[in-house]
């Protein structure tokens, strides 16, 4: 009998170890499975803090100023301005030392210019000729300047302040690097501004003809023979200042023949007024 005892209480104490061991198991489990969800929720927290005081684009921006004007150049020969004025702009502003910071300034200004925010364009290249006059792509930069205001031309009937001013930006290049590439290209834009510059003066004074007012009409013939004799209006200038001296010979008549006939009327009057 004390070993039947025996045996009960030891298969007593085997079970009693056995569930023991079976919630042991289930709590190691359990708590596996929380460690796992809380370094979930960690990580996450983590992210999350990263993208507070560590944009995205910071993240990205691993490559420095290289990989920036690498993307920069991507979007610009895919005709994104956007997106690499972005990246340009990035560089300038978190590399202003760098020696792409410069490159940058310069790629920036093309990216304006080529999304057609010439007025933009014209400040960011002048900006830049202003910070770096002794740079290397000034004489691009000079004639760049005179093409934001030679795309922005309208019409002959209107006033022609950009014309002029596309002019005078053109003429600097030539005057400062006579034999540069792009003093070349700016002779042949000056020869169009002066074209478009004698159209509008030739437009004016047909519009002086036609409202009979032909002495200014003749000044403005005039100042096309003397300024832009080789532009294409000449002949026709000349044709109409004839025309003009030819209309002007007639009321220079007209008005003699009133006078005179005025002063015959006055001196009846008087011959008149001696009979009485």
């Amino acid at each position: 009998m004390p070993g039947i005892k025996a045996i009960t209480l030891l298969k007593i104490f085997l079970g009693q170890h056995a569930r023991q061991g079976a919630m042991r198991s289930l709590f190691l489990s359990f708590k596996y499975i929380l460690t796992s969800v809380l370094i979930v929720f960690m990580l996450s927290g983590c992210a999350n803090l990263l993208n507070k005081y560590f944009p995205e684009e910071d993240l990205e921006d691993q490559e420095g100023p290289p990989g920036l004007m690498v993307e920069g150049d991507k979007q610009f020969n895919r005709g994104n301005w956007e997106e690499a004025i972005e990246s340009y702009e990035t560089v300038k502003d978190r590399y202003p030392y760098s020696k792409e910071a410069v490159v940058a300034e310069l790629k920036m200004a093309d990216s304006l210019y080529e999304s057609e925010f010439y007025e933009d364009a014209f400040e960011a290249y002048n900006e830049f000729e202003r910070l770096h006059p002794k740079n290397k792509n000034i004489p691009y930069v000079i004639y760049r300047k005179g093409m934001c205001y030679y795309q922005q031309i309208t019409t002959i009937d209107r006033e022609q302040d950009t014309t002029l001013r596309a002019k005078e930006e053109f003429e600097r290049v030539i005057k400062r690097f006579p034999r540069n590439v792009y003093a070349n290209k700016a002779r042949k834009n000056i020869r169009k501004c002066l074209i478009f510059l004698a159209e509008n003066e030739l437009y004016v004074a047909h519009y002086y003809y036609r409202m009979k007012k032909y002495r200014a009409a003749r000044q403005r013939y005039s100042y096309i023979i003397e300024n832009y004799p080789d532009m294409g209006q000449y002949h026709e200038a000349l044709d109409y200042i004839k025309l003009c001296d030819e209309k002007l010979a007639e009321w220079d008549l007209e008005l003699k023949e009133e006078e005179e006939e005025e002063a015959g009327k006055e001196t009846k009057k008087k011959k008149k007024w001696i009979l009485f």
